[in-house]
Parts: C-alpha cells; sequence; structure tokens
C-alpha cells in the first residue's frame, strides 16, 4: 500500500496536473537543468548557422570526400537537427523561466533522448566519422548525469532548500 502511494506521489511530480513554477525538488538538480538548457541552446545555434552544420568541423564526418549533392544533404540535415535541438532548448528555457514542475519530465525527456543516441544509433545507424566528436563522448556521461538529476528532481528535500 505504502509503495503505491510513494510510486503515485512520484509520477504526480513526473506529470503534474497542474504546471506551474513550483519545482520542489532538490535545488542542485535545478541548476544542472539550466546548465544544460544553456548547453542545449549553445549547440543549437551551431548547427543551425555554421557553413558546414558542424557535421566535417565538430563531428568529424569527412564532407570532403562526399559528393557535393551528398555534402550538402549532410550538411541540410545537421542544420534540421539544430532547429530541434534550438526547439527543446527553447521548451527548455520556458520550463526553466515559467513552469518549473516540469524539470522531472523534461529530464526523463533528456535522458530518453541522450540514451537513443548512445546506443541505438550507432548500433543500428552508424554514422562514419574520421574522429570522435564531442558528442559521442559527451553522451555517456549525460545518460547518467540526466538519470541522477530526474531522481533528485522527483526527491523533496527533507529540509526546506
Amino acid at each position: 500500500m505504502k509503495e503505491g502511494l510513494i510510486l503515485k506521489k512520484l509520477m504526480n511530480k513526473l506529470l503534474p496536473r497542474n504546471i506551474n513554477n513550483n519545482y520542489t525538488g532538490y535545488k542542485f538538480a535545478k541548476y544542472f537543468f539550466y546548465a544544460l538548457t544553456a548547453l542545449t541552446l549553445w549547440r543549437s545555434q551551431h548547427h543551425l548557422f555554421a557553413a558546414d552544420g558542424g557535421a566535417q568541423s565538430i563531428a568529424t564526418i569527412p564532407l570532403d570526400t562526399f559528393t557535393k549533392a551528398g555534402a550538402a544533404t549532410v550538411i541540410g540535415i545537421f542544420s534540421l537537427w539544430g532547429l530541434s535541438q534550438l526547439i527543446i532548448g527553447i521548451l527548455y528555457l520556458i520550463t526553466s523561466l515559467r513552469y518549473r514542475s516540469m524539470i522531472p519530465l523534461m529530464y526523463l525527456l533528456m535522458f530518453v533522448e541522450y540514451l537513443v543516441r548512445a546506443t541505438y544509433i550507432p548500433a543500428f545507424k552508424p554514422i562514419t566519422t574520421v574522429g570522435t566528436a564531442p558528442g559521442a563522448v559527451g553522451n555517456i556521461p549525460l545518460i547518467v548525469l540526466s538519470l541522477i538529476m530526474l531522481i533528485f528532481s522527483l526527491l523533496t528535500p527533507k529540509v526546506k532548500n
């Protein structure tokens, strides 16, 4: 019976009935979310505005070995990815400024995104690179950190913070 009540409380925090600016988790999880929001917004601009969309300059995809059309397609896809990152970043920003009760749900979505990036994509849709992209290095720590922060955003500190 007690486990059911705890699960219900956690689900209500993950999917609140009323979305508001009332965050009840640990403060450090909130501040870490702010940092990840800034990182997401910063990353998006490079994929949107860099001439190569970051495909070769960051991800080390050898665009110079592709046909002109092939390189343009990869750059276009990276630009679309930048747009997706911008939209996610704006949602994180809105959550940070106005709807902090949604921080746990945003951490869950972040966890799923980085988990798929680090596991499914390399296993089933590998991308040939000539080096190691920063994103590939950062995916595993971000999986772990987003899961830890999800847990701390769901828990209520014993002492008001």
